[in-house]
């Protein structure tokens, strides 16, 4: 099983070099101009103080995909954000980094992080922009210091030779940096999938989609609410605390007792891609989740909402939460390797 997974992946990664290779590796301000898709809310991050430019989300896109920002240039943000996977983690459990360091935390996939007010499962960030930092300097993961990647980024040519072409000098500083990265993953944008074409009615359900869909919104949408599929807040769901990581969640941020064991709510789009699921990934199916809930809505108040599943509720749910798929997301040729960008 592991060794067909592992094929799919490399079959994938292909694919999606490919796919990248048709339009190009230049783009347009409109490429890089922020739309809000209909229905959404207003974002929380609207790039007012740092405006969108080709040239600036070209050196996001080239620094996710480069391990230069880690201390010995084997990890990059891609690494654990694959776009394969929806930005996310495929496979692993917990997240790797340098010097084959496991982390205590399963990979988020990165999008729609502009709706977002806080960042990390602990909400231990608020700032897009400030977000980057924490992956690159925490020891399990890049392992690197912010003056160190400052100082490679300025002895590298190519990259004094993009600052220039964005800002017109060849200052490389953490502002820059931090900036570039922010326009890359804050227009990682998920709004595409059959559920979006769906409410704007130019898609169909199946008669299991919508009795799905109907579930959903009656038993698990007091957390993950539309269009979004999240209300971005800490909650305790449940589950029975994994005692060789010791992650007390929130509670590990504002020092109070009952934010411990809470995490942030995930958003659900693209959530066939993203597995495993929980904070520490111990789930591999979605089903999983489902019989968790089922589970443990009998003696937890925060999840007295779910109630009992049926197995045929359970399927219904799953048939629903396969529609939120967004492959324009993952085929955007904006968000390819540059590297295989021809």
């Amino acid at each position: 099983m592991k060794a067909r997974l592992v094929l799919m992946v490399v079959v994938l990664t292909c694919l999606f070099a490919f796919a990248g290779t048709i339009s190009g590796p230049y783009l347009s301000r409109n490429d890089v101009r922020l739309k809000i898709p209909n229905g959404f809310p207003l974002p929380d991050y609207t790039f007012k103080s740092n405006k969108t430019e080709p040239e600036i989300f070209m050196i996001g896109r080239k620094l996710f995909y480069d391990p230069i920002l880690s201390k010995d240039s084997s990890v990059s943000c891609e690494s654990c954000h694959q776009r394969y996977a929806a930005f996310a983690h495929i496979d692993h459990s917990l997240s790797h980094g340098v010097d084959s360091k496991i982390g205590t935390r399963n990979v988020p996939s990165l999008q729609n992080l502009i709706w977002k007010k806080t960042f990390m499962w602990d909400g231990g960030v608020n700032n897009l922009e400030v977000q980057p930092l924490n992956p690159i300097t925490n020891p399990a993961e890049m392992g690197e210091t912010l003056p160190n990647v400052i100082n490679k980024l300025k002895a590298s040519s190519e990259y004094r030779r993009m600052f220039k072409k964005a800002y017109g000098d060849t200052l490389i500083n953490s502002e820059r940096l931090l900036k570039s990265l922010a326009q890359f993953t804050g227009l990682l944008i998920s709004a595409s999938s059959r559920y979006d074409k769906y409410v704007a009615g130019k898609d169909t359900f199946s008669s299991q989609e919508k009795s799905g869909l109907e579930l959903f919104r009656k038993k698990c949408s007091g957390c993950h609410r539309e269009p979004l599929f999240t209300d971005n807040s800490y909650r305790d769901n449940g589950l029975m605390p994994d005692t060789t990581l010791n992650d007390k969640g929130r509670g590990k941020v504002t020092g109070l007792v009952n934010d411990d064991y809470k995490f942030q709510v995930p958003g659900l789009r693209n959530i066939e891609l993203t597995f495993p699921y929980m904070h520490d990934g111990r789930f591999k199916k979605l089903k999983d989740v489902l019989n968790h809930y089922a589970e443990k809505a009998k003696g937890n108040t925060e999840l007295a909402q779910i109630g009992p599943l049926s197995e045929k509720d359970k399927k219904d749910i799953i048939a629903f939460l396969l529609t939120l798929t967004d492959r324009d997301l993952i085929n955007d040729r904006r968000f390819a390797n540059p590297a295989f960008i021809k």
